[in-house]
């Protein structure tokens, strides 16, 4: 089966973050069992990568270009519901997975020319999709948590699906030196005010900030002007390799601030047994299970510190959250294998034109 992953925000090397990485763990997981993935994606034309894109796709006056940085075909072009003809030509997709950005543009160009759609479903922003699912043809759909499939049943009337964020455990278990609190990706809807302000109560205890949105000169500027009081914050840039964070974490701080769709770090930081201490924010909750504790965003400060410090301190309570996050790691729901024969299921449910049950 040819499988094409279609979205409006960028794509390796350009661009990553939890939908990325998801989609990369589903391609190399077609592509193990003899299926072809593809992306079509958005190009941001910075660097030397965007540089030789730009010019390629000029060159060959082209509305995309295609690469094959990830190990498998990337069509990338400035407004991906534009090339959804040239992708189809090129890849010949035997069914799509349209996701976030432009989803209804991107999901209609593709209809268009025959292309069974299936819509994941990753986050509530609304105004992402461009458009109302409802103006599509027979699409079948996955929603990323119980919290995400409810909110698009109340709001357009489908039914998806809840297949969560595929995680491979061999990329992120590993042995953990336990020095620091870690927080990642420092932005105010994922918390970083509330996490600055956890930080300034906990003196004794060492943060790790780690950067995954790519910062801004500006807004990195002003995360280093918020934690500069505070000694005991340290702040990491980017990596592709997260074993390096989690392997030096001992708890996982996430006080979203925003209705997250599911929580992606605590599944991951779940894989090494890490506990996590997060908001009661959306499908977070879902994520985090028996793995942690989880807090009112806007319960009193002195709630969250002392949620923090016990962890830190009790290690036979720690112990417990420890081992239960590892166990809840491993349950049917988060197993790739599990995953991935429910999600081939939705895929041939698409090709048949049967709606999604």
């Amino acid at each position: 089966m040819n499988v094409l992953f279609a979205f409006g925000n960028g794509y390796y090397p350009e661009f990553c973050g939890g939908v990325q990485s998801s989609t990369h763990h589903l391609a190399e997981q077609l592509r193990l069992h003899g299926d072809h993935p593809a992306v079509l994606a958005a190009l941001f034309g910075d660097g030397l990568f965007g540089f030789k894109a730009r010019a390629k796709m000029k060159l060959l006056r082209q509305p995309a270009v295609i690469d094959s940085f990830a190990g498998y075909p990337v069509a990338r072009a400035w407004f991906p519901w534009e090339a959804a003809g040239f992708a189809v030509e090129k890849l010949k997709p035997d069914v799509a997975v349209v996701q976030c950005h432009k989803s209804v543009p991107i999901a209609k160009a593709l209809q268009a020319h025959n292309i069974p759609i299936v819509v994941y479903l990753r986050n509530i922003e609304f105004h992402e999709l461009a458009g109302d699912l409802r103006e599509l043809q027979a699409a079948c759909y996955i929603g990323n948590s119980e919290f995400t499939a409810k909110t698009y049943k109340e709001k357009f009337g489908i039914d998806a699906v809840v297949i969560p964020p595929t995680i491979d455990p061999l990329l992120y278990g590993t042995n953990s030196s336990a020095e620091y609190v870690t927080f990642i990706n420092p932005y105010n809807e994922k918390g970083f005010e509330l996490a600055v302000r956890i930080a300034g109560q906990c003196p004794e205890i060492p943060f790790l900030f780690v950067e995954s949105w790519t910062l801004t000169p500006e807004h990195r500027s002003q995360v280093e002007k918020a934690i500069a009081p505070f000694k005991n914050i340290h702040l990491k840039g980017r990596t592709s390799d997260m074993k390096t964070v989690y392997g030096r974490t001992k708890i996982l701080l996430a006080p979203s601030k925003w209705e997250e769709a599911w929580g992606r770090v605590a599944s991951e930081a779940h894989c090494s047994g890490i506990p996590v201490v997060g908001s009661q924010r959306g499908g977070l909750p879902e994520a985090i299970g028996r793995g942690g504790m989880v807090l009112d965003y806007d319960a009193p400060l002195a709630d969250w510190v002392q949620a923090i410090s016990r962890l830190w301190s009790d290690q036979a309570f720690y112990g417990q959250l420890s081992a239960a996050a590892l166990e809840f790691s491993k349950r049917p729901q988060m197993q790739p294998s599990v995953q991935f024969e429910l999600f081939k299921k939705v895929l041939s449910s698409a090709t048949i034109g049967v709606s999604t049950p």
